[in-house]
């Protein structure tokens, strides 16, 4: 079953956003100009054109490859537009295209942008350039809507699958590298028996209601976060971590309605137990035993590893079409998954800081209230002390 972007909430779709282009160049080895352009072609909203350079440009001996937005000097004043694309080289075996991947803010004085060293001249007639002397340039662009605030989807359906079978484990180290350093450093509080036993001691001393306030917070500012954590704009496979964060988002907010939000997701007994809910505009802690949910956090196993290289992007045939949906399709449950583990330990991480500084303010306070009585003490020791040798001195 093929995922779609229609539960997507803001603005045009990916799908709506994305566009392929073919450009076959005749003759290519006859081609004597220092740069050549396709034709336009329009994806959301801009107008396109692939540009290349048959001998190099400021390099010699490599084809150089650019996506550039077309009239970009008659556009608005102020415009910029952030896009992911693909271009590739066709072989005449399609396995072994030669393909190169980029994110780049388009804006006046970066209008192109590209590869000066796409590939090396000589390989082109090792496939590339067809019995008739034709090369096939091929360019897929998806626009990516400008959104700071919260997860949202950024890829067309197969432009995602197709780059998830390339960068799965790079998106998988992301989600798992931020996992483990906030487990880490659970892990880290919870051996210090002296510092848990204290933590939860404050924890458990404060009112039901000041602690039920400090377990929520508004879901705005946890998601503005989520997106500055993890949307880099010149890590290429952004893009893909912020789909399955958005699905994982999804699939929590439908867990707290007690359905499925996506039919495809493992069965419930193979899910652990919620560590968030979602209650209108707030993410709120599903118990407000903060130590236990603290703990469950820090023991609960990730879902396993994938030990897969990254993947060649072209389909072997239809039984390889069959199999690889298989695996994608297995693929992008645990990415989904991982993406709503990664949002709910956002969630607790964030929660816990807020708390953490509370318990510090009451122990730097507690601390505070000590070193005055001791004061106070000790002024007093030494006012019977000069009273006591007065007396003496009477005697």
């Amino acid at each position: 079953m093929a995922e779609t972007d229609v539960d997507d909430d803001y603005g045009l779709k990916p799908s709506e956003l994305f566009g392929k282009h073919t450009w076959k160049i005749e003759k290519f080895s006859q081609v004597s100009k220092r740069e050549f352009r396709s034709n336009w072609f329009e994806v959301g909203g801009y107008n396109w054109y692939i540009l290349i350079y048959p001998e190099g440009c400021d390099v010699s001996n490599y084809l150089s490859l650019f996506l550039c937005v077309a009239n970009y000097d008659k556009l608005l004043p102020g415009w910029s537009q952030f896009a992911q694309f693909t271009i590739s080289v066709v072989h005449k075996d399609p396995k072994k295209s030669k393909f190169a991947d980029t994110l780049h803010r388009f804006w006046k004085k970066e209008h192109d942008w590209g590869w000066k060293k796409f590939m090396e001249l000589p390989k082109l007639h090792d496939g590339f350039i067809d019995d008739f002397g034709s090369l096939t340039i091929e360019a897929h662009v998806q626009v990516i809507r400008d959104r700071v605030d919260r997860p949202f989807r950024c890829l067309n359906y197969d432009y995602k699958k197709e780059l998830v079978r390339v960068y799965l484990p790079n998106v998988e180290q992301i989600f798992r590298r931020f996992a483990e350093e906030r487990i880490s450093k659970l892990e880290k509080l919870i051996e210090d028996k002296a510092k848990w036993t204290s933590f939860g001691d404050f924890w458990l001393g404060m009112d039901q209601n000041s602690r039920q306030r400090m377990s929520r917070e508004k879901m705005d500012v946890i998601l503005k976060g989520v997106v500055k954590h993890f949307f880099k704009e010149k890590e290429v496979s952004s893009s893909v971590v912020m789909d399955f964060l958005y699905s994982g988002l999804k699939d929590l907010e439908g867990q707290t309605k007690n359905k499925k939000a996506n039919p495809r997701l493992l069965d419930d007994k193979e899910l652990p137990a919620p560590i968030v809910n979602v209650d209108k505009d707030m993410f709120v802690l599903v118990d407000d035993d903060v130590l236990l949910l603290l703990e469950r956090a820090a023991l609960e196993p990730l879902p396993p590893k994938d030990e897969k290289c990254p993947q060649n992007r072209i389909k072997d045939g239809n039984d390889g079409e069959e199999v690889n949906m298989e695996a994608y399709e297995r693929d992008e449950i645990r990415l989904t998954e991982l993406g709503k583990r990664t949002v709910e330990i956002f969630v607790l991480d964030h929660i816990f800081s807020k708390i953490e500084v509370a318990y510090q303010e009451a122990v730097a306070l507690k601390r505070q209230e000590e070193l005055i009585r001791e004061e106070e003490e000790t002024s007093k020791r030494s006012k019977g002390l000069k009273k006591g040798f007065g007396k003496c001195r009477l005697n």
